[in-house]
């Protein structure tokens, strides 16, 4: 027996524009059994949860960097 899909999440690259997702969302919905396209709005507390998080990624591959030119310099 299989599993069964009651809905999917789409993740978008970037940021759009309400007035320019419309296209993709009228597309979502000629699909079969598509009954419903949400939308989820950007706010502040997203942002600045994505900046966070890029800060830390990029002090942990700095980190790792300054490791391995380290390790070579010896």
């Amino acid at each position: 027996m299989t599993d069964r899909i009651n809905s999917l999440t789409i993740a978008l690259e970037n940021d759009i524009r309400d007035d320019d997702i419309e296209s993709l969302i009228s597309a979502l919905y000629h699909f079969k059994c598509v009954i419903h396209v949400g939308k989820n709005v950007t706010d502040s507390s997203l942002y600045t949860a994505e900046q966070r998080a890029k800060f830390e990624m990029r002090g942990k591959i700095l980190e790792v960097l300054i490791d391995n030119l380290s390790y070579d310099n010896k």
